[in-house]
């Protein structure tokens, strides 16, 4: 299983060697569009190229939804019981176990995110437009860009208004990459910052998984949209 156009190499592996036995977990759900706006458009060659997303013709960051995710267990757990009958029933419970799992999940996040002050969530790249969907949320991205190159004066002066606008409190960085521009952007802005894992990787030798991660995340949007 993958996404189609988040790594290119892993595109060409798949086309070349597996094209017959994969499954894109897009292709299971509904996909977004990708996300346009001024800070794409400034930086269309930044953080999208260095990991291929600009080849995908959709938002590819489905797993940032736990219903979707849920979906794509099902879709996966009947692929796998297809191409082995002998074991297809417990492929079948182990696919609606993690749907259960998953949509334990959405009820957390659907109650903890139910009610808010604040409805934006500013975030390092644009990663989390499913989970803003899903959750009623407003994303206000530092674009598509490296999140270690500091975006232009102009750039850092919209997203400095724009953040007073919609009174969000915090500007959310990400586990794997440098805090630089979240705390730039955060002092200009007179707001704090936090980190919001857009869930692409694990540093190395922690135990987190999605299911933590993702609750983690949770942990962290609630205090920052000031949720009760």
């Amino acid at each position: 299983m993958y996404v189609k156009g988040v790594q290119p190499a892993v595109d060409e592996a798949v086309a070349k060697h597996a094209k017959d036995k994969s499954l894109d977990a897009a292709s299971v759900v509904k996909t977004l569009p990708v996300p346009t706006g001024g800070e794409e458009e400034e930086h269309e060659h930044g953080h999208e190229h260095e990991h291929g997303h600009e080849d995908a013709p959709y938002d590819p960051h489905i797993w940032l939804d736990p219903t979707r995710m849920a979906a794509v267990a099902t879709k996966l757990g009947d692929r796998l019981a297809a191409a082995d009958s002998d074991h297809a029933s417990a492929y079948r419970s182990r696919a609606k176990a993690v749907a259960g799992e998953l949509g334990a999940l959405d009820q957390d996040y659907r109650g903890g995110l139910r009610a808010c002050k604040h409805k934006a969530i500013v975030t390092a790249h644009a990663a989390f437009g499913y989970l803003a969907e899903r959750y009623g949320l407003q994303q206000v991205s530092v674009a598509g860009v490296d999140p270690t190159n500091e975006p232009s004066p102009k750039r850092l002066g919209e997203l400095t208004r724009q953040i007073k606008t919609t009174g969000a409190t915090t500007v959310f960085t990400e586990t794997l990459v440098s805090p630089k521009v979240a705390q730039t952007l955060a002092k200009e802005a007179g707001v704090k910052t936090a980190v919001l894992d857009p869930v692409e990787g694990v540093e190395k030798g922690s135990p987190d998984d999605y299911m933590s991660i993702m609750k983690k995340n949770l942990e962290t949007l609630r205090p920052a949209l000031e949720c009760s």
